[in-house]
């Protein structure tokens, strides 16, 4: 009982300290749960930290947050995999939920310190696919799979693509590895704490909420029904996460008139400043909407049902995927997803890391040393801080 207190507390702290520094999106944030999870802590091996990576990616919804939930669940259960979301979320959700009742309308955009953050981003990224790289493709067949995977994704920008080019990556891994892989018996699978009968459950309740309260939603006029509906939508339709889903967002809260368009851009700005997940967007929302509830209960209730889908298909898939990874011919087949993911990262460190934060040479020089500092073990907090200031600076002298 102790220990499961213990692991259940070091997840919450954990996860806390993610939720507090982990800026730049999706992508930035595996970079960092990979430096905290994998080389720090130890809870994951780096073959299943990329195996779970690759099951997020092909999850509908937010890729991080469920990375999180899946390494939080296997550490301590299912109350670890909520406390794992509670902790990198909450610390940007409150600080969304306070700004939406603290104004009405902001410009972040040309704040020096939000430029130095992407700019931090860059580097973590770049750390991260470099170190995931070598670990995950060390050999020419992996490397070529990587390879064309960052090429396709940059050629077509799809999240549907990226589905694809992982489907993709595991069938060439099958087909083509047989030399290089072979069945994992020197790697001890994690233990998924969690039953068959239970995440069965789970998934059918992902089915019955996507199916069933657009049904309750039209037989109503309650608001938080809709509200609830809206969210849950949101959060089981959207590959990719992040800024993937602000499209929807936009078209479920501006376009019937919740949320003003300037207010919804400025809550955008806001969560561009912030660490954690940028599905915390939708506690701004839920806080700023005009029908009730709003204000903090409508940001919670926003929050909580935009990442309920996350929670059923993380538990709802792990059993299995725990179950299946043992084989030679699954083993080849994640090898090759793996370096599909690898790939994916690749591109996405070309875009939209690299194109939206890297504008001149000053900011190429900072993110490569972000980049240089990470790997050398700065504390990410420290990279993100340096960043930030050095663009403010330059961004008062300028």
């Amino acid at each position: 009982m102790d220990d499961t207190r213990s692991s259940r507390l070091d997840v919450l702290v954990a996860a806390t300290r993610l939720g507090l520094t982990s800026f730049g999106g999706p992508v930035a944030h595996i970079g960092y749960f990979r430096r905290e999870y994998v080389e720090r802590r130890r809870w994951v091996t780096e073959q299943a930290f990329a195996d779970l990576v690759a099951l997020s990616q092909m999850l509908p919804g937010p890729a991080s947050s469920q990375l999180g939930i899946a390494i939080g669940t296997i550490r301590a259960g299912r109350l670890g995999g909520v406390l794992a979301w509670l902790g990198f979320t909450l610390p940007s959700a409150a600080a969304l939920v306070a700004f939406a009742l603290l104004t009405t309308a902001a410009d972040l955009a040309s704040a020096g310190w939000v430029h130095g953050l992407q700019l931090a981003a860059v580097g973590v990224v770049a750390a991260a696919v470099l170190a995931m790289w070598r670990s995950l493709a060390p050999d020419v067949p992996r490397s070529l799979i990587v390879l064309v995977a960052a090429v396709i994704t940059l050629a077509i920008p799809s999240p549907w693509i990226q589905v694809g080019v992982i489907v993709g990556g595991g069938l060439l891994g099958r087909l083509a590895l047989h030399r290089a892989i072979g069945a994992r018996q020197d790697e001890v699978a994690p233990i998924v704490p969690i039953g068959r009968r239970f995440a069965v459950a789970c998934l059918a309740g992902f089915v019955v909420l996507l199916v069933g309260l657009p049904i309750l939603r039209s037989a109503t006029s309650d608001h938080t029904v809709a509200l609830v509906e809206a969210f849950d939508r949101s959060g089981s339709l959207v590959f990719g996460g992040g800024h993937v889903v602000l499209p929807l967002l936009h078209e479920t809260v501006v376009e019937p008139g919740w949320v003003a368009d300037d207010r919804f851009l400025a809550g955008y700005g806001a969560a561009q400043a912030v660490p954690g997940p940028l599905f915390s967007f939708s506690a701004f929302l839920g806080a700023a909407e005009i029908p009730e509830p709003n204000g903090s209960l409508g940001g919670a209730i926003a929050l909580i049902a935009i990442f309920v889908p996350s929670f059923l298909l993380i538990w709802g898939s792990l059993p299995f995927w725990s179950a299946i990874r043992r084989s030679s011919d699954v083993a080849r087949a994640l090898a090759g997803t793996n370096a599909a993911v690898v790939g994916i990262l690749a591109a996405a460190l070309v875009t939209p890391v690299w194109t939206s934060a890297v504008l001149r040479p000053f900011d190429a020089v900072v993110a490569a040393v972000a980049a240089v500092a990470v790997i050398g073990r700065m504390p990410p907090v420290a990279v993100v801080a340096a960043c930030a200031v050095a663009a403010e600076a330059l961004a008062r002298i300028a």
